[in-house]
């Protein structure tokens, strides 16, 4: 698993890509995170189309590589 920096969080909304990616990247964050919550800010029944935001806290100390406790 890649530690993620500060940086590399910006990157995420930059290129389409499948779910399988986005999974994967957003797991990344989140093991490599030491707090971590979403909030539902939407949901559509009718189209299927919803909005998530996840909030966070970086885990910037290089001697806990991973993060926090994973959810």
């Amino acid at each position: 698993m890649k530690k993620w920096s500060i940086t590399d969080i910006n990157g995420i909304e930059k290129y389409p890509t499948s779910p399988a990616w986005m999974k994967n990247k957003f797991s990344d964050i989140m093991f490599n995170s030491t707090t971590c919550r979403c909030k539902v800010e939407s949901v559509n029944p009718q189209t299927g189309e919803y909005r998530v935001v996840l909030y966070g806290t970086l885990d910037c100390n290089e001697e806990n590589y991973g993060g926090g406790t994973p959810v």
